[in-house]
């Protein structure tokens, strides 16, 4: 399952504005486009919904992912290892350890070709993280965490130590 498995991605977006699914779907077909061999991971937590690309099915190899806030509705544009990356134009924000990103309030404004030297560079640098090639996937959509599965599962521990 690839870029048309869309089942898990959209009913996760459901409860965000018209609006936020637009970009963020935009967004989407817009890395899918550029590296349609990597793998979208989706990741539904309670803070936020997000969706990145990896040339394996592991997180620490993201090169780039999209992230949309719960509360906020901000939509972060981001590289999960941002801050070995060049970006000589000061776009990206974010001071952490790794993560980098730009917020997209508008598609129009979102600058697509130095997104994609960015994009070009960060999938380098993921690959080069990869120790075990037989970790290499290609154009697979794997849903890592479901927010609601998780609560499910805490909600069953406290209950289980509970009664110990």
């Amino acid at each position: 399952m690839g870029k048309e498995h869309t089942k898990d991605l959209l009913k996760f977006l459901k409860p965000f504005p018209g609006p936020i699914q637009e970009t963020a779907l935009w967004l989407r077909e817009f890395v899918w486009a550029t590296y349609p061999q990597a793998n979208e991971l989706i990741y539904d937590n309670y803070n936020a919904l997000a969706f990145g690309w990896s040339p394996t099915h592991k997180v620490g190899h993201t090169f780039c992912s999209i992230a949309l806030g719960r509360t906020s509705h901000n939509v972060h544009f981001g590289f999960y290892w941002g801050s070995e990356i060049a970006d000589p134009d000061n776009i990206l924000m974010g001071e952490g350890h790794q993560y980098r990103y730009i917020l997209v309030e508008q598609k129009k404004e979102f600058p697509k070709a130095y997104i994609k030297k960015l994009i070009k560079e960060a999938y380098a640098n993921s690959l080069a993280k990869v120790k075990d090639t037989e970790q290499i996937r290609k154009g697979e959509t794997i849903t890592k965490s479901v927010s609601a599965v998780k609560r499910a599962r805490a909600k069953k521990a406290k209950k289980a130590a509970k009664k110990k």
